[in-house]
């Protein structure tokens, strides 16, 4: 009886420390959706109460004043790398996981020892080789580092996956004539839908909010995303820090809404590329 009551106190004790958890972690967007919808003098007085009158106009405003511009191209950056991310490392763990390569757990150590280096060490060599091949100040001087960087981590984290793969569909589908690019395409990928959709969130959340790179190689406003748009946005406001909250709550929906309609898949693919192997 003394151990049953145990395990109530300490489940009763795990429960509020999530619910802490959780609440540490939703209420910064809470109060930054609060203090979205007031005017200045309101957020000025005291940031912690409703507004008086939501100021919905705060959303217009700030989307109107270029923020559009930030989050469309913000969009275009992370779908295109992502999807290379995707495609490059699947095509990567799942050659090293299931074929017989020559040297293959050498290749596999030193793609995951890309994780040892730091993007910032990478600026000077990554500006003046974009500076030579004339990509400097474009979508690919973005693309191109976002893609590279994420490539150690997703293939190590698919790799586990494809690792435990079930042999007998592919042995089935050998049987049937399939190559193994057909077996890829046709059988593995749709199958490894969770898998996919973990690595796609990761990349995208790390895509979406780079700064440095998007900062250090692109000079033209028309290419400009979401997170130095945001340190420019300020300017553009001048004071109006209601309309850039506005914008940080705009900018943070996407990657929300991906997690929360792609949990179930993040969840079970992370777990699996994590665990198995």
């Amino acid at each position: 009886m003394a151990r049953k009551q145990l395990r109530i106190i300490n489940k009763i004790w795990i429960n509020a420390f999530f619910w802490l958890l959780m609440l540490l972690i939703i209420y910064p967007l809470f109060w930054m959706i609060q203090n979205s919808l007031k005017t200045s003098t309101e957020l000025f007085i005291n940031s912690f109460t409703f507004p008086e009158v939501a100021q919905f106009h705060n959303y217009t405003d700030a989307w109107n004043m270029g923020f559009s511009s930030f989050f469309l191209n913000s969009v275009l950056v992370t779908v295109v790398s992502v999807a290379f991310t995707v495609l490059f490392a699947a095509l990567c763990a799942y050659a090293l996981a299931r074929l017989e390569l020559r040297f293959r757990k050498v290749i596999l150590y030193l793609i995951i020892g890309g994780l040892l280096l730091s993007p910032q060490s990478a600026l000077i060599s990554l500006y003046r080789i974009f500076d030579a091949l004339n990509i400097y100040n474009t979508y690919l001087a973005m693309i191109v580092p976002y893609i590279a960087f994420r490539i150690p981590f997703s293939v190590f984290l698919m790799y586990g996956y494809f690792k435990e793969f079930p042999s007998d569909l592919e042995d089935a589908a050998r049987i049937d004539g399939c190559s193994t690019s057909k077996i890829f395409f046709r059988i593995v990928m749709p199958i490894s839908r969770p898998i996919i959709a973990a690595t796609a969130i990761v990349s995208a959340i790390f895509t979406w909010n780079e700064f440095l790179f998007a900062l250090v190689f692109i000079e033209s406003e028309e290419l400009v995303t979401i997170p130095v748009g945001l340190s420019r946005f300020r300017d553009a406001l001048q004071t109006n820090w209601t309309g850039m909250m506005a914008g940080i709550v705009i900018a943070s929906l996407p990657m929300i809404i991906a997690f929360l309609l792609m949990s179930k898949a993040f969840i079970r693919g992370l777990t699996a590329g994590s665990v198995k192997g």
